[in-house]
């Protein structure tokens, strides 16, 4: 999710996997919930912000425990109301440029995927 300026929605995670590093708003899909409410609920949970969940990014394949892979569905989202305060799993949560990407401490392939999607420049 992007703001009026363009700057992308992160957060620095606040526990494993990935405890430090920063990433986008996100988690577990609850019983009973679409994607879209996963989406709504994780970002607000993290975030402080009220989001209206939009079309797919793309997947994203993260290593879980042992040997397996978790396969993450990134969405579009534009934000609908709240206050900006990180809170739940989230140590901090910011608004940040292109060129904040190159100088923050991101988890595993995130990079690459915001660019492969069009988010960022490649």
């Amino acid at each position: 999710m992007k703001d009026s300026k363009g700057r992308l929605l992160l957060i620095k995670r606040g526990h494993e996997p990935g405890a430090g590093l920063w990433s986008l708003p996100g988690g577990r899909i609850e019983p009973g919930e679409t994607d879209q409410q996963a989406v709504a609920r994780e970002v607000l949970e993290e975030t402080g912000l009220r989001v209206e969940c939009g079309r797919l990014l793309g997947p994203a394949e993260l290593p879980g425990p042992g040997d397996s892979v978790i396969v993450v569905n990134d969405y579009l989202a534009v934000v609908t109301g709240g206050q900006l305060a990180p809170a739940d799993d989230a140590a901090d949560a910011r608004w940040v440029t292109a060129a904040d990407l190159t100088t923050l401490p991101l988890t595993d392939g995130l990079a690459d995927y915001l660019a492969a999607w069009g988010v960022t420049p490649a």
